[in-house]
């Protein structure tokens, strides 16, 4: 019987240490990007959006984001995406200096360099998601990559790190302003 070759190295599961880390590193990410926002209020909903969007609701429209944020109704949510006041340029940079900071760390004292350490490479990946409805944020007629056409559809942006080559992050692709 031939033996199966695999290309790609073992996932690396994280730790449980690591992951108990995870929360902190959010309000430590969020504190950064506290300024960026005119109004306790956006600046708290942006807390609360973070943390729905990378749990485990199974759906992430308005309604369940603002469930899993214990809100009544999803407006303030909504307002946040759609009307309140925030520098999204700055809150844009402000992010990838933390992605840069968080891939490459700076050395320890005492700690050489190695020339040859392989450096993180990132990719973004916009795809298309063929939607029925009109409802979904950001769905509208458009060019769709999954049916090679232009058709009602919600686009999605993915960031990869190819080189664990493990998805790292999901941002999805209707959090900016629909026009």
């Amino acid at each position: 019987m031939k033996q199966h070759h695999h290309t790609t190295a073992e996932q690396a599961e994280p730790t449980l240490s690591q992951i108990g880390t995870w929360p902190v590193s959010l309000f430590q990410l969020h504190a950064r990007l506290a300024p960026h926002f005119a109004r306790s209020e956006p600046r708290r909903h942006a807390l609360l959006y973070l943390q729905a969007v990378i749990s485990e609701i199974p759906r992430k429209n308005g309604w369940q984001i603002a469930e899993h944020a214990k809100q009544a109704r999803p407006y303030g949510m909504q307002r946040l995406l759609s009307r309140a006041v925030w520098d999204e340029e700055g809150v844009r940079d402000e992010l990838r200096t933390f992605l840069w900071q968080t891939l490459c760390p700076p050395p320890l004292p005492g700690e050489t360099v190695s020339p040859a350490a392989p450096f993180p490479v990132l990719v973004i990946d916009e795809s298309g998601f063929p939607k029925r409805g009109h409802h979904s944020a950001g769905v509208q007629p458009q060019y769709c990559g999954a049916t090679g056409r232009v058709e009602n559809c919600q686009v999605g942006v993915f960031l990869y790190d190819k080189w664990s080559r493990n998805m790292m992050i999901q941002i999805v692709g209707t959090i900016g302003r629909s026009s």
